[in-house]
């Protein structure tokens, strides 16, 4: 129903910049919210930040609070996620995720169960 490819992804040293993208397809005009998620190696999957497809509003972990900018393009079916002043801890692998449903409070958009699809994630490694 909906297809989502990340791309981006790569080797960059601490206090570096990378962008990530993700491309959606299918039924896109179902998607209420996009997020990015990421796992490092033995950890749970964290939420990182979302994107509300229509309105724009923007919401991020506190970890990535400050350094990361997640965007939309409408146009090309697609979100990024700007990193900023990247750490060793950031890497990790990084997962695109789309929701169909709507929630009232910040919250549900952080739990991974929360989201519909994904895609098959692209590795972000940071150099110290």
């Amino acid at each position: 129903q909906v297809q989502l490819v990340e791309s981006g992804g790569g080797l960059v040293q601490a206090g570096g910049s990378l962008r990530l993208s993700c491309a959606a397809s299918g039924r896109t005009f179902s998607i209420n919210a996009m997020g990015w998620f990421r796992q490092a190696p033995g950890k749970e999957r964290e939420f990182v930040a979302r994107i509300n497809w229509s309105g724009g509003s923007t919401y991020y972990a506190d970890s990535v609070k400050g350094r990361f900018t997640i965007s939309r393009d409408n146009a090309k079916n697609t979100v990024y996620l700007q990193m900023n002043s990247l750490k060793p801890e950031d890497t990790a692998v990084y997962y695109c995720a789309a929701t169909f449903r709507s929630y009232m409070t910040n919250y549900y958009y952080t739990q991974r169960e929360k989201y519909d699809y994904w895609g098959q994630g692209t590795q972000v490694t940071v150099s110290s």
